[in-house]
């Protein structure tokens, strides 16, 4: 019975990677969730936690999209028979009326599709693109206060019911 529970433990929805930088340079006006074509090792390299998604962006190439620019090392204990190409283009499984909504504001709207989190979804990994718009400097700041301003106003919350 134990190992039963400790299955689904692993299984369980669980965050592989997220994209921080993603929040700061971008205003994510849509979200949608995409599953990864990924090969074996990918996914043993993933387990393991091997995972550079700072650089990542989608892009749309032949009316489809895909993940490029994310690094996922290969493990030295992964099979050896495979050539693993750690910065490999990945295909973005989207329904084929998501991906024309998406390919409508990309091209006509000069959105640009962002990775923002990567996770486990049952045993399936899956990543959570947005639909963004650039930042400026100023609104980098103004996000940047606000943040600060929620922190202390945390702080000063956790003081004052200390105090009560």
């Amino acid at each position: 019975m134990a190992k039963a529970k400790d299955k689904d433990k692993k299984n369980a929805g669980g965050t592989i990677a997220l994209n921080k930088r993603a929040r700061h340079e971008y205003h994510i006006d849509q979200r949608y969730e995409a599953g990864v074509a990924l090969q074996g090792w990918e996914l043993k390299a993933l387990r393991a936690g091997r995972i550079n998604f700072g650089d990542g962006y989608a892009v749309v190439l032949k009316g489809e999209i895909f993940l490029v620019g994310t690094s996922i090392p290969p493990l030295i204990s992964a099979s050896t028979h495979v050539v693993a190409v750690d910065r490999r283009t990945r295909k973005l499984l989207l329904h084929r009326q998501e991906i024309d909504q998406l390919i409508g504001a990309v091209e006509r709207k000069g959105y640009t599709l962002v990775p923002i989190a990567m996770y486990w979804k049952g045993n399936k990994v899956k990543v959570e693109i947005g639909l963004a718009r650039g930042k400026q400097e100023h609104d980098k700041r103004t996000s940047e206060k606000e943040r600060d301003w929620q922190r202390e106003k945390q702080r000063t919350m956790r003081s004052h019911n200390r105090m009560s």
